[in-house]
């Protein structure tokens, strides 16, 4: 079994980071294998509304001039998705927001290729906005059919500055809970 992870951010090895890591641990201790893959200096525009997935069905965006097709590749090998990602004004970060449309259109233009497989958001917040951050990635999972794990608060830590997420208690055990909940789910699922 396998879980990937996609970092939104900006900022390479960040709070985002730092919170997929505690998750991460978690699911290794489950003996699920996992691997990162982080946005930041990665160019990744948004969907152009061509409709040529719906056409193709190739599993494939067409645009192929950036890093999204890579992406949806590890997407469709993966069992379980972690989309992680700051708040940028009460959202998702742009490359993230690209990430989510066009892998999302792929998706549903071939037949829901990430239905049942399991996702979880993970949201670094300076202060305010996560909320609204978490629902645009649970929204993507919700529409695609996948399956998403609770945790014991909303998957979300507080920190501005690289690091500042580590002092957020509650945050780091809703992020470790998180990750017992989604092995747990990808163990029985896998049956």
């Amino acid at each position: 079994m396998k879980v990937l992870a996609i970092n939104g951010s900006a900022r390479k090895e960040g709070n985002t980071t730092a919170l997929i890591k505690h998750v991460f641990a978690e699911l290794e201790k489950a003996g699920i294998q996992t691997e990162l893959i982080e946005l930041a200096g990665k160019k990744v525009r948004g969907c152009v509304a061509c409709f040529k997935c719906m056409k193709n069905k190739d599993k494939k965006c067409a645009v192929s001039t950036d890093y999204v097709n890579d992406v949806i590749e590890k997407m469709i090998e993966a069992d379980g998705i972690i989309l992680g990602s700051p708040t940028y004004f009460t959202d998702v970060t742009a490359e993230m927001k690209g990430l989510i449309d066009r892998s999302g259109m792929v998706a549903r233009s071939n037949d829901n290729m990430l239905r049942l497989k399991v996702g979880a958001a993970v949201v670094a917040a300076r202060r305010a906005g996560a909320v609204h951050c978490f629902d645009t990635i649970n929204h993507f999972f919700f529409i695609n059919e996948m399956i998403v794990p609770g945790s014991i608060y909303w998957n979300v830590a507080f920190g501005r500055n690289k690091g500042e997420v580590e002092k957020d208690e509650e945050g780091i055990a809703t992020m470790k809970n998180l990750g017992k909940n989604m092995a747990w789910l990808l163990k029985r699922i896998a049956v």
